[in-house]
């Protein structure tokens, strides 16, 4: 009766049925293992990625950097060969509009008491009753010309500081100016100077009175 017993599976389990179980059991967690290194894989791939993609940011912030800088020392370049153009012929340029300069400096900055600049010039034609200041752009725009609309009430802050009542007067030159912005820069007051060949023109359409600050 006892090995009768003994033999009756408990609550149905055979030994068969219990090895298919731990079998089953085996290959769940193979199958597992194998998701978690697939997963692990992929995250390895994600990971090599994100450094990938941060390097090609970090290397095209790199060029860009260095394509600004490129672009600001040849944009400087044009602007002293536009001066280059400009400094030879202004003086006789001016003189045949009765304007009779007997200087001439490129690059003038001024300093308040404390030694910070209030303004910088790149050109500055003078005499004894008169001051020109010449912008010279390689593209003239209108933010230019109101710039300059600015800094001409800078140097007349600047002049009357230092008891200098000689009038100043403003001018405008650029490589490449549109009608518009030469018309703008007409109307703000300013004689507008053009390359022509080899040597540059003062635009003075009929009737042109130029402001004087």
């Amino acid at each position: 009766m006892a090995e009768d017993i003994l033999r009756e599976p408990v609550m149905g389990l055979t030994f068969e049925k219990v090895w298919a179980m731990f079998q089953e059991t085996a290959l769940q967690m193979k199958e597992t293992d194998r998701k978690m290194q697939e997963t692990d894989l992929k995250m390895q791939e994600t990971d090599r990625k994100m450094q990938e993609t941060d390097r090609i940011v970090k290397e095209t912030a790199l060029q860009m950097k260095e394509t600004d800088r490129k672009i600001s020392k040849l944009g400087s370049r044009i602007g002293d060969l536009v001066e280059e153009l400009i400094v030879p012929n202004i003086l006789e340029k001016f003189n045949k509009l009765g304007y009779v300069f007997g200087k001439v400096a490129p690059n003038v900055r001024y300093r308040d008491s404390t030694g910070v600049y209030v303004a910088e010039v790149d050109m500055l034609l003078e005499n004894g009753d008169a001051v020109l200041a010449v912008e010279v752009k390689t593209t003239l725009t209108d933010n230019d010309v109101r710039e300059h609309v600015q800094r001409m009430e800078k140097l007349r802050r600047y002049a009357d500081e230092h008891a200098d009542t000689r009038k100043l007067l403003g001018a405008v030159a650029g490589a490449i100016a549109s009608e518009a912005v030469k018309s703008f820069a007409i109307k703000s007051g300013f004689f507008v100077l053009e390359q022509s060949g080899d040597t540059i023109r003062i635009s003075v359409p009929e009737g042109f009175r130029p402001k004087e600050w």
